[in-house]
């Protein structure tokens, strides 16, 4: 099935993070407990923040955020620990389209963290009625329809060219810029395409998101008191780190989709993508959060008990 003789591929193979045996048990047992760790932050996560302390719309974005995390790994991660690498054609559509659809919904949704950030600190007295429950909720189900439609344009441009091969893919997930590789079409235009949608779904609530903190800065830099401005910029900075991880590593996996050189380095990028990022953002927002803090100690107290 190589691309010679141009025979549409119905079955794919996935290389995995790595071809060599010797590191298989090792890399096993480490995205185990990677997941686990994934899985277990972002569900203390979604447990503290329906604390009746921290019911404010920061959290629910919060509580969202954590929740697409971990429905990425989940997407991604029991393919990786399986030893049949084989994915059929229709798993491959279905893995892609959700990998698609959970990274441009977080990318929206952090835009709209951002603009909570930049109410609550530049509107303040006006935050409880700009921000009210049917606000946040109007911003997360416009960050799923974005996700959606991204996610639906993106699948069926890649799976409407001719596949053919070879079967093996150099990835350890379906994801667009290996897929590319398989080809046996001209595929000159979809990159430029898949650029264009990389800018759209990257950088337009990059730019978004710029634009509230300059605004957020302009106003912290206005107090007086140096205390309250570290105190107001900290419920930012988490925020902030978490946009940083995201952007540096998305958009060098698809700003150059059809890179083969690259192919073990995006999948590094990938990897920090999919797998590390959803275990650090519980670690990110509570380290970094006093109220998230107290309510985890609350928790974590509760349940040793039990």
């Amino acid at each position: 099935q190589g691309a010679g003789n141009h025979t549409l591929l119905t079955e794919f193979v996935l290389s995995g993070l790595s071809g060599r045996p010797e590191l298989q048990h090792l890399l096993f047992f480490t995205i185990c407990l990677v997941y686990s760790m994934t899985l277990i932050g972002n569900l203390l996560i979604c447990m503290v923040t329906v604390h009746p302390t921290l019911h404010t719309p920061m959290y629910f974005f919060l509580r969202v955020l954590s929740f697409l995390d971990i429905s990425t790994a989940s997407v991604v991660v029991p393919k990786m620990l399986s030893e049949d690498r084989s994915i059929s054609y229709l798993g491959c559509v279905t893995q892609l389209y959700c990998v698609v659809f959970l990274a441009a919904t977080e990318w929206y949704l952090l835009a709209a963290m951002a603009y909570d950030r930049y109410v609550a600190v530049c509107r303040p007295l006006r935050y409880a009625a700009i921000m009210n429950t049917r606000a946040c909720l109007s911003l997360v189900l416009l960050s799923c329809c974005s996700g959606k439609v991204v996610s639906v344009l993106q699948t069926a441009w890649v799976f409407t060219l001719s596949l053919c091969g070879p079967r093996r893919i150099n990835y350890f997930f379906c994801d667009i810029p290996p897929l590319l590789l398989l080809s046996c079409a001209d595929t000159s235009l979809y990159e430029k395409q898949l650029i264009s949608a990389t800018v759209l779904v990257i950088f337009t609530p990059f730019c978004l998101i710029l634009l509230s903190y300059a605004c957020i800065i302009s106003t912290i830099l206005r107090i007086s008191s140096a205390e309250s401005r570290h105190k107001t910029f900290s419920t930012c900075s988490s925020h902030l780190t978490v946009v940083t991880l995201y952007c540096a590593s998305g958009t060098l996996i698809y700003l150059q989709p059809k890179s083969s050189n690259s192919q073990d380095t995006k999948k590094i990028l990938a990897l920090i993508y999919t797998i590390v990022i959803p275990t650090l953002n519980p670690l990110i927002y509570s380290l970094r959060n006093k109220e998230v803090k107290e309510v985890l100690i609350r928790v974590m107290a509760v349940l040793m008990k039990k």
